[in-house]
């Protein structure tokens, strides 16, 4: 058999990836009053501007449900569960506490990825290629824990009252308290949600967000991810740019961000994921 990868919803792999890579995906949750929506699963209608729609990480016993389905799947050879930065979301505690009353607790590695998004999906796609090529449980986890380290995410946010909702923003006390920001850049450092630079004009921010993936790619081969909510001719632009300015590129994946995300960050976010290295 093989080792099997999990990842969370959050992750916003396109379906035939997950699929064709043998990829589980647990499910997160929309809450919009008092129903409890799975992202991916149930069919959902988000108004995403209202102040009542929040959002709940999986369960730990949701999340030992789904390892151990990959367990079986493995034959005895292990799981790798790369989930959401645990400065963002509760899922990875949860998982801890998923593995902690599971049989096969020692063959369960969990990664916290540092990231949301994709860049919590292209670490994903790393260990699972990994996996699909007959590598030790060892070395799928050492490729998940390796590509989290390496990438870099940058989004443009266009409206800032579901950041100032959600508290996701590390650095909200400075960036609410300070003149107004209209397209605020943001980045993730470290797990955590940041800002990066106050801009001014829509398009001004997409050539600093473009600018900001360049610079952090380097020259050696890379993998990019583009993702937007309700902006798909943008994030068709910015991945367009990206693959003619970027030297070896390995790889674009151009995907929607998902409720559990697109929540927090607004209608009109656009944001790029760089893997220097690439996941092959």
């Amino acid at each position: 058999m093989a080792v099997v990868v999990v990842t969370d919803s959050s992750a916003s792999l396109p379906a035939e990836l997950a699929a064709e890579l043998d990829i589980a995906v647990v499910p997160l949750h929309v809450l919009i009053g008092d129903r409890a929506i799975r992202e991916g699963v149930d069919p959902v209608d988000i108004d995403y501007a209202s102040d009542t729609v929040t959002t709940s990480a999986a369960s730990p016993g949701e999340l030992r449900a789904v390892y151990e389905q990959a367990w079986e799947r493995s034959g005895g050879d292990g799981v790798v569960a790369v989930h959401i930065s645990r400065q963002l979301s509760g899922t990875w505690e949860a998982g801890r506490q998923a593995v902690r009353d599971m049989d096969a607790a020692d063959r369960v590695r969990l990664v916290d990825s540092l990231g949301a998004g994709l860049a919590t999906g292209l670490p994903v796609l790393a260990a699972a290629r990994r996996a699909r090529a007959g590598a030790s449980l060892d070395l799928v986890y050492d490729t998940a824990v390796s590509a989290s380290s390496r990438a870099r995410t940058f989004i443009l946010v266009n409206r800032t009252e579901q950041l100032r909702r959600g508290g996701r923003l590390s650095s909200a006390a400075a960036f609410f308290g300070s003149e107004l920001v209209t397209k605020p850049l943001l980045q993730i450092v470290e797990g955590r949600l940041e800002l990066r630079e106050k801009v001014r004009t829509r398009s001004k921010a997409f050539a600093k967000l473009v600018a900001a993936a360049i610079d952090a790619a380097g020259e050696d081969g890379v993998a990019v991810a583009v993702q937007h909510l309700g902006s798909a001719e943008a994030a068709q632009t910015v991945a367009g740019q990206l693959r003619e300015l970027v030297p070896g590129v390995r790889e674009v994946v151009v995907a929607e961000f998902g409720p559990a995300l697109g929540i927090h960050l607004g209608v009109g976010a656009v944001g790029v994921v760089v893997l220097p290295g690439g996941c092959a």
